[in-house]
């Protein structure tokens, strides 16, 4: 692995970020662990302020679409959520130190990582159909089913009524 990665922030295109557990060892394999991780997203969602488009918790690893923060760096906010979910565990040490971040350039890509991101657990075998597995954001573009974690999309600018952010806007169907 080279000793210096190449990042592209405050480029203001949304990232597709991959980190894994330590020697990908399945310590969010429990309920318990990824309601975790869940919270403490959402926490640093919070603090950070980017948006979450979508995510998914696996055993071993997670797969997040989200924004640059307005508050901060995105490395920074990703270091503090994995410290944040790694002080509430036991397992030492808990994450692998770098992760993959993939600048997402254009709409297609959004959806195409959107896709890849909510079918994971159907892929790996954990669940038949993506609705089944809970802990990720299908639900929520399924249904507008609110979660523990905020995912920014047309539900959830039509519960704020109608207010989209400028790249909801962007997509937004003629007519």
């Amino acid at each position: 692995m080279p000793n210096e990665l190449v990042r592209f922030h405050e480029t203001g295109n949304f990232h597709f970020l991959t980190f894994s557990c330590f020697h990908r060892l399945p310590y969010l394999d429990s309920v318990e662990a990824r309601e975790i991780f869940e919270r403490s997203l959402e926490s640093i969602r919070g603090r950070y302020r980017f948006v979450v488009a979508g995510y998914v918790v696996m055993p071993e690893h997670v797969h997040l679409l989200v924004s640059e923060p307005q508050k901060g760096l995105l490395a920074r906010s990703v270091q503090a959520l994995k410290l944040s979910v790694s002080v509430q565990r036991e397992e030492r040490p808990f994450w692998q130190t770098r992760y993959y971040d993939f600048n997402v350039h254009s709409e297609e890509k959004r959806a195409e990582k959107l896709q890849y991101i909510h079918q994971n657990p159907v892929r790996r075998g954990l669940v038949e159909k993506p609705e089944d597995w809970l802990w990720s954001s299908f639900r929520h573009y399924m249904t507008g089913e609110s979660g523990r974690v905020e995912i920014e999309s047309f539900w959830t600018a039509a519960g704020r009524g109608g207010e989209l952010p400028d790249w909801l806007e962007r997509k937004r169907p003629a007519g």
